[in-house]
């Protein structure tokens, strides 16, 4: 009951693990474990869950982890009195709308989930699920057999072929495999779900036969007809096949009997089930019915006496154990083969070495006789040889040394090359250092003419602040002031005529510093054509930079700069000492 359980929970708990990632979050499997103990009649711990979990309280929790509370607090107390089938449509319902398409199947959902049942009764205990293709052969003859129509081999054999790349099913392929391909064509939808019931009250429900008979009462000895239900611990039987309201029991166990009775009180096909406590006289329609129901019933009876479980139950095991069997057959039987193939290939490799050996010898034979012909001759082809080769290693050193005494003079050549731009662009570099000093020059020229600048106009400023003082006196001084005020007016238009003239000369600096700056910017120019130059040959020689590596000084009219005379009057001092050099 655990493995079959575990089953019908697996399925419930890959359809919440949404990133196939075996993990399912906690909140989950919160509600998962208070449905699983609602439905199976355990009362629900949330502090025990809680505690199990308390070390993964944020992250979402493994299949691992899960499995050790689903044994311990779940599994461990589940006792046979609850309903399984309602614990079986509970995993149902939160796993098949991620997985099938209802639109696409001829079967109605409740179809699909009795194929489901009968996949977990059928399919192999280990995970992932699946079904082996011998236990879908088997499943699907019996649903032919319940359909009336003969078993097709053929139609089998070519499935298997179409996915031979496969050796199983996944329970979703398996309701695709009789929802959609194989009973698509000329089959009645009606006749299908009938027989999918038939075989899921045989496989699941453990219905080994079920009909209609005449039972005889035990108070007021009167005949009822009701509907027989035979499992393989007990008869049920029920007023009529909904197995709506059932009547009794009868309890199957090894001291239980069942005989044949002859015919009377107006009843034929007479049976009888004789128990510990009590006889139940039973009439079948007719004689084949009654053989049916004595057999079956002996069947479950003997299956008591040697305490094996159903029937179907143990011929799922006799097929386990025979698959097996066989394969442990084809094992051995694939290791003798690889045995005997490395024998035979060793075998062939002693009989090739002997023939080689065989050969070698006779090669060797022919070989020393040649060898003593031609090895005067060989002697005089050797000296000779080694004459020829002295010959060719001497003029080949010569050339060797004729090839190294050139790539020498090439060699130099470039290095002399390099020496003579590395000092042209030394020359440029000093040009520039110069330049760039010059610029410094007439920025601070520029910053002492604003400093005068500056002042006189707050020398203007505070003259009118004088005068504007002057003019509130009283009435009496105003004549004495206006001479003075003239005066005053006097200065301050010589002072604006100081300061346009400053004015001017500002203006006629920042040209000159734009001319500069137009100059600096040539000269780097052709300071970086030399430095190109220089990148251009192998690095033989590491250039230097000029001054110190801190950021380049800022002007407010661009970046320092030297007058196109400097860099010719530099230019031809660099040459005329080049010349005498």
């Amino acid at each position: 009951l655990r493995e079959e359980l575990l089953k019908a929970i697996w399925h419930a708990f890959t359809a919440l693990d949404v990133d196939h990632r075996g993990k399912v979050s906690k909140s989950q499997l919160k509600v998962l474990s208070y449905n699983l103990c609602t439905v199976m009649k355990i009362p629900h711990d949330p502090l025990t869950f809680e505690e199990h979990f308390k070390e993964d309280d944020k992250g979402p929790l493994s299949n691992e982890g899960y499995m050790p509370y689903l044994n311990r607090y779940i599994l461990d107390k589940v006792q046979e009195d609850f309903d399984v089938l309602e614990f079986y449509r509970m995993c149902w319902t939160l796993c098949y709308k991620k997985n099938i398409h209802p639109h696409r199947l001829i079967i109605s959902d409740a179809d699909a989930f009795k194929v489901w049942c009968i996949f977990n009764f059928l399919s192999e205990d280990k995970y992932p699920l699946v079904i082996v293709f011998e236990e879908v052969e088997y499943f699907l003859r019996k649903l032919t057999e319940a359909m009336g129509i003969g078993w097709c081999e053929e139609k089998f054999t070519d499935y298997r072929m179409q996915h031979s790349a496969k050796s199983c099913l996944t329970v979703w392929e398996l309701i695709e495999l009789v929802g959609v391909i194989y009973f698509s064509n000329d089959v009645d939808r009606q006749i299908l779900s009938m027989s999918i019931n038939e075989v899921f009250s045989e496989l699941i429900l453990d219905i080994l036969k079920q009909g209609y008979m005449m039972k005889k009462g035990h108070k007021r000895k009167n005949w009822m007809e009701r509907w027989f239900v035979l499992r393989p611990t007990s008869l049920t039987y029920y007023v009529c096949e909904d197995l709506t309201e059932k009547k009794g029991d009868i309890v199957l166990d090894q001291s239980c009997c069942v005989e044949s009775l002859l015919d009377k009180d107006g009843k034929k096909c007479l049976f009888i089930i004789k128990c510990l406590d009590k006889s139940f006289e039973i009439s079948a329609s007719d004689k084949k019915k009654k053989q049916e129901w004595i057999q079956a019933i002996q069947t479950c009876i003997q299956l008591l006496r040697l305490g094996l479980l159903s029937p179907h139950r143990e011929a799922r095991l006799r097929r386990r154990e025979l698959r097996q069997k066989q394969q442990l057959d084809e094992q051995h039987l694939t290791e003798r083969m690889k045995n005997l193939q490395a024998a035979n290939e060793a075998k062939q490799r002693q009989l090739e070495d002997m023939r080689l050996k065989m050969e070698e010898a006779k090669a060797k034979a022919e070989l020393e006789e040649l060898r003593r012909k031609k090895k005067q001759s060989d002697l005089q082809d050797r000296y000779r040889l080694d004459l020829e080769r002295e010959k060719m290693v001497r003029q080949e050193m010569e050339e060797q040394m004729a090839q190294k005494s050139s790539e020498l003079d090439q060699y130099l050549q470039r290095v002399r090359e390099l020496e003579d731009m590395y000092h042209r662009l030394q020359e440029a570099l000093e040009d520039e250092r110069q330049a760039k000093q010059d610029e410094e020059a007439m920025r601070k020229l520029q910053a002492r003419l604003l400093e005068e600048e500056a002042a006189k106009r707050t020398e203007l400023e505070q003259i009118y602040l004088k005068q504007k003082r002057t003019l509130t006196q009283t009435e009496a001084e105003k004549e004495e002031l206006m001479a003075e005020q003239l005066a005053k007016e006097r200065e301050l238009q010589a002072a604006s005529q100081q300061l346009d003239r400053l004015e001017k000369e500002r203006q006629g600096a920042l040209e000159q510093y734009q001319e500069v700056s137009r100059k600096l910017e040539r000269a780097a120019n052709k300071t970086k054509t030399w430095k190109d130059k220089v990148a251009k040959h192998e690095g033989l020689v590491r250039l230097i930079q000029p001054g110190h590596k801190g950021a380049q000084r800022i002007t407010n009219w661009g970046p320092a700069s030297f007058t196109d005379i400097e860099l010719e009057l530099r230019k031809k001092s660099w040459q005329e000492k080049k010349n005498q050099g």
